[in-house]
């Protein structure tokens, strides 16, 4: 395509739907323009938000704005179809991405094939939780209105390039507040030729906002829009592609409804227990299996309220004040070995992580400017967004290709002084044998009026890992108070604590943190110190 004029390329509408998810458009603007795809305009339907969306989008020359009140995504997607002039149309959401040659690799394919009415690619999940990214790429060379039937193997919207054309015969469905897209990609399928490669066009950024955490509302949906098509089949395989898709559906969401229930990414709800006991029962009595008694009674008190209290003392879950001396039930406690030698990881996740993320997330607005981050920058980018307008990161290891800096913090003449609006440094001051020094290099590279935001272990695990042979230090709040006092002179520092002792013990036995019930995590006592969080700012 390099050799062809501007003149002789298609126009590509990019049309950006946005609810409140204003803070991640620069990320999705940033992907479209460096495309190096010359012919493409970029339109954002402004949902009815109440966010920044119309500030942020005025700040970018060339962009279309468009209002209007609250429809939802099919309605702004039409919307934008009415706005643009593009031959060829993409839809990305706010908060995903497109990756480099996207529109280009779509745009040969569809010169290549004319008669196509839309073309669609690979793309990668993003899992902003865990920190994991995962490949999703699929083989499929025909027969695409039956593969369609068995599963949605497009399965990221932003990887499908339409003809303009297309949108004379159909439109979004405004009825439907999920599974828009599947239902325009088979009704699509039914009647025109469409394709599918295996070059990765997109990111699809998954978090606890995304509509498609509602996992019992996009099962019922996507089992109508599936249903929608009962009719129109028209051969035995087409038949048997039909009812393998609901037992794939059904599959597919009940899996990812256990998954989240176990690890405590939704609440355990009727509606979601419920779901997942008609779907797959032996996932529901695995679930229910895997949950400690204070867990159980809350979900028996909230699904049967009338009789619930009695049937928890019926169950002997049911008990008031300490037990008498001799009568302590030890249970799974009675052992002199850990559930996990992995701080949790391998069962959900780390309990301290919960009041480390909490602690960061009501920083975020200190989160800003250049900032720092040691290891690497996942709190950053999370918790600072668009406040952030470089981001570094100093790692140990100078095979490390993310590292902007190398080398250890408690000796780093190479880090430039009075240079950074924030520093991150979380979970290893108790790695460094010199943490003295490690904060003097900290408050030097400060700029005046900068943050340093900190936190240290309390009551913990040792490392079997990596990290054993360095975990040099455990802390106390009033250890922290002193120590910054003499770090940061003049400055202002605030130093908290969090945990209690079940808190403590769950956190010592490696249980993971959707094992833990959050009214559980969320009492404060301070004698049992399971992290130490520090906001200093140093002196203006």
């Amino acid at each position: 395509m390099a050799e062809a004029s501007l003149t002789d390329l298609p126009l590509v509408s990019v049309i950006i739907p946005c609810y409140n998810h204003g803070a991640y458009l620069p990320e999705a603007f940033e992907s479209i323009w460096q495309q190096k795809y010359p012919a493409v305009e970029v339109i954002v339907v402004d949902d009815g938000s109440t966010d920044d969306t119309r500030t942020i989008t005025e700040k970018y020359a060339g962009v279309t704005y468009i209002y209007q009140k609250n429809q939802g995504l099919s309605a702004a997607r039409n919307t934008g179809i009415r706005h643009s002039t593009g031959e060829l149309l993409v839809f990305l959401d706010a908060d995903d991405w497109l990756l480099p040659g996207g529109i280009q690799a779509n745009v040969r394919y569809l010169q290549q094939h004319p008669a196509l009415a839309f073309v669609s690619g690979a793309h990668d999940k993003v899992f902003v939780d865990e920190g994991l990214v995962r490949e999703e790429v699929y083989e499929v060379t025909g027969n695409h209105y039956q593969q369609l039937l068995q599963g949605n193997y497009i399965g990221m919207h932003a990887t499908v390039m339409y003809r303009r054309w297309v949108f004379d015969a159909l439109q979004y469905d405004v009825s439907l507040k999920f599974c828009e897209d599947y239902d325009l990609y088979l009704n699509i399928a039914r009647k025109y030729p469409v394709a599918h490669h295996t070059h990765k066009i997109a990111a699809y950024r998954l978090h606890t906002t995304n509509m498609s955490a509602n996992i019992p509302r996009m099962l019922a949906t996507v089992l109508q829009v599936l249903d929608r098509q009962k009719n129109r089949l028209q051969s035995p395989a087409e038949e048997r592609a039909f009812a393998a898709g609901h037992q794939v559906w059904k599959d597919y969401y009940s899996k990812e409804l256990y998954q989240k229930l176990r690890r405590g990414k939704i609440p355990a709800t009727g509606k979601a227990l419920i779901t997942l006991l008609k779907t797959k029962p032996s996932l529901f009595v695995k679930y229910m299996a895997s949950q400690s008694s204070p867990t159980l009674k809350s979900l028996v008190k909230k699904n049967t309220p009338a009789f619930g209290l009695k049937l928890l003392q019926k169950m002997g879950l049911q008990k008031r004040g300490k037990p008498a001396i001799g009568q302590v039930a030890l249970g799974d406690f009675a052992r002199t070995s850990p559930f996990s030698t992995q701080f949790g990881y391998d069962r959900g996740g780390p309990v301290d992580r919960y009041y480390i993320e909490n602690f960061l997330r009501a920083e975020g607005e200190s989160i800003k400017g250049r900032a720092l981050e040691i290891g690497d920058n996942e709190y950053t980018l999370l918790f600072g967004g668009p406040r952030i307008t470089q981001s570094d990161i100093l790692h140990v290891d100078a095979t490390n290709p993310k590292a902007t800096f190398v080398g250890d913090i408690s000796d780093a003449p190479q880090l430039p002084s009075n240079t950074f609006d924030t520093i991150v440094l979380t979970q290893t001051l108790h790695l460094i044998y010199d943490f003295r020094a490690a904060l003097a290099t900290c408050h030097r590279i400060l700029k005046p009026g900068g943050t340093l935001l900190l936190t240290v272990p309390g009551i913990t695990p040792i490392d079997h890992g990596e990290w054993k042979e360095t975990w040099y230090w455990a802390f106390t709040d009033k250890a922290m108070r002193r120590l910054m006092a003499d770090a940061f002179p003049q400055g202002n520092i605030a130093v908290e604590t969090y945990g209690n002792v079940f808190a403590a013990t769950a956190f010592l036995y490696g249980m993971g943190l959707p094992e833990v019930p959050k009214v559980k995590l969320d009492h404060h006592d301070p004698h049992f110190q399971v992290i130490i969080t520090v906001k200093a700012v140093k002196a203006s």
